[in-house]
């Protein structure tokens, strides 16, 4: 596998999630969609990071874990900060990969409360769930952004 090309996917996948998420400002970020159970679009963002830190730092890199998965939906912050961490991630993802071995086995398992595949996992598959999530999130960031930015639009 060329982990080059795979980074330049989740490059792309985090770009476009900063973008929304800059663009809708710090107020907006951190608003959840008018819909019930939606999430505001800082903490997909914040959620997408601890998704790759866990599932490739973690369990492929080997990096140790306190992940809690539930509070990332409620975090907060500067779109700002969502770009540093999105940068710090960068470089962590590009050394974990940096000799990665589609036949080696993963340096941790993860625990079955964090909702990922319901099968074993190879390398190979780590990283497609990955690409996977943020695919996803991506997605939903964008369509957040827009409503979030319609519903202040129309507003008096």
């Amino acid at each position: 596998m060329d982990t080059d090309e795979y980074l330049y996917f989740l490059d792309r996948a985090f770009d476009g999630i900063v973008g929304a998420v800059t663009e809708l400002g710090d107020d907006l970020a951190n608003t959840p969609p008018p819909w019930g159970g939606a999430n505001a679009p800082w903490a997909i963002g914040y959620h997408c990071t601890e998704v790759a830190r866990y599932w490739i730092g973690h369990l492929i890199g080997g990096r140790p874990s306190t992940r809690d998965r539930m509070s990332e939906f409620n975090a907060r912050g500067s779109g700002a900060q969502l770009v540093h961490l999105v940068d710090e991630l960068r470089v962590d993802l590009r050394e974990d990969l940096s000799d990665f071995d589609v036949t080696a086995p993963l340096a941790n398992t993860p625990p079955l409360e964090y909702e990922g595949p319901s099968r074993d996992l190879t390398p190979s598959g780590v990283l497609l769930h990955v690409l996977e999530e943020l695919a996803q999130h991506h997605g939903q960031v964008q369509i957040s952004r827009d409503i979030l930015l319609s519903s202040a639009q129309v507003a008096p």
